[in-house]
């Protein structure tokens, strides 16, 4: 028969197994959807470089042409974040994996949680897991 613990490392096993699968689908969500925010900074840069070219109506002054180029700058940023987001959570499954950093495993699980509904749920599922006296001990264990 199993001890207590011995049923604990399985189920703590299992649990990190499944936390790593859900960090590189949702990473793969990230990187997905940052080419948006790259569309999005296209469609601003090319907003911007030809809005002064058209002539407006009679009696009406253009939009201004910084307008165009904040929009560009603004998606720009959308995508950077996502692309920094997917990277830390790629990164995250195989420390999970490895069951390794676990410090880090936790500040990208709080990051994740601002993905709302499902990094949320992500997020706060991998605090509690990763708080676990019995997971610590499996990050402990492994050398760096």
């Amino acid at each position: 028969m199993d001890t207590p613990e011995e049923r604990q490392a399985v189920i703590d096993d299992e649990h990190l197994k499944l936390l790593s699968i859900a960090y590189v689908i949702a990473g793969a969500i990230n990187a997905f959807f940052s080419v948006f925010g790259l569309l999005y900074a296209l469609m601003g840069a090319f907003i911007g470089s030809v809005i002064a070219r058209f002539p407006s109506q009679p009696g009406q002054a253009p939009p201004p042409e910084f307008m165009g180029w904040f929009f560009g700058l603004f998606g720009l940023a959308i995508f950077i974040s996502m692309v920094t987001m997917a990277a830390l959570k790629f990164l995250a499954a195989q420390r999970l994996k490895a069951r390794r950093s676990r410090t880090l495993c936790m500040v990208v699980a709080a990051l994740t949680c601002f993905g709302v509904p499902y990094g949320t749920a992500l997020g706060v599922w991998t605090m509690i897991v990763l708080s676990r006296p019995s997971v610590a001990r499996h990050f402990e264990s492994q050398p760096t």
